[in-house]
């Protein structure tokens, strides 16, 4: 089992008016059924909440604290606007207490820092990129990872995923300088079943260990086979080796070369 030793987050509350209820679901839906299988139990949350639009412009801001997200797998800076005004960023690594970051159109390229994708080199590494004008970022927001400008093509701007994949953006969207915090978050071992149920997961059952009315796989003698050509999920349908994104999904028209397979 391994731990993070989190020296460089802070011990103090998270702020009150920053933070809400979090209500568990179960992975149940508003009817009450299960929609996502194996969730339930778990620690108690408060949620944080993380300005990903980051809509204040042109007014510096001070780093007053970084802090542990029991919702997210990257720490979380909170930051105090020269107007008093406080909110939760998501932290790049490097940001410090006491560091002065802005979000401008254009702005000294520096960690942490926001601005628009057409004043960001090629090259420099970037997260908590908007996919629309002023609806926020929406991706590259989990721990360790970064995003890099590649190309620019008329309006639009090449953008390399963490995938591999690079798609198109608009100039005019923004984007954080940087690379989302806590980098060792991939490398940790849960070590303990106690430790996967705080994190609200209950334990999963082989469909090979259950009954042929409950699972496609079930049945048999002893540790016989799933006596099928191909894996299945409960409901039948393949469970390997298939896609499963959508062809006509609507984001499909911003990619400019799909993501690598893995080894």
């Amino acid at each position: 089992m391994t731990v993070l030793t989190r020296e460089d987050i802070s011990n103090n509350k998270p702020a009150k008016k920053l933070t809400q209820i979090l209500k568990k679901k179960a992975g149940r839906n508003n009817r009450g059924v299960i929609t996502c299988r194996h969730r339930g139990g778990g620690s108690k949350r408060q949620y944080r909440l993380v300005d990903f639009k980051q809509d204040k412009f042109d007014i510096p801001a001070t780093v007053k604290e970084i802090e542990y997200d029991p919702n997210r797998t990257a720490s979380i800076a909170l930051i105090v606007f020269a107007d008093g005004e406080k909110r939760y960023i998501l932290a790049p690594i490097g940001l410090k207490v006491g560091d002065q970051i802005i979000n401008a159109n254009k702005c000294e390229l520096k960690t942490g820092n926001r601005l628009q994708l057409k004043n960001i080199p090629t090259g420099f590494n970037i997260y908590n990129v908007e996919l629309k004008l002023f609806s926020g970022g929406q991706i590259v927001r989990s721990a360790g990872t970064s995003a890099q400008i590649i190309g620019r093509d008329g309006d639009k701007i090449q953008v390399k995923l963490p995938s591999q994949s690079v798609i198109l953006v608009d100039k005019n969207c923004r984007a954080t300088i940087g690379i989302v915090s806590n980098p060792d978050h991939i490398n940790v071992k849960i070590g303990k079943a106690g430790r996967t149920r705080w994190l609200g997961r209950r334990p999963k059952v082989r469909g090979k260990a259950m009954n042929p009315c409950d699972h496609p796989h079930g049945g048999g003698e002893g540790g016989s086979s799933i006596g099928m050509k191909y894996p299945k999920t409960p409901w039948g349908a393949h469970a390997l080796g298939v896609k499963t994104r959508k062809i006509r999904k609507y984001s499909n028209q911003r990619i400019v070369k799909g993501r690598k397979k893995k080894k």
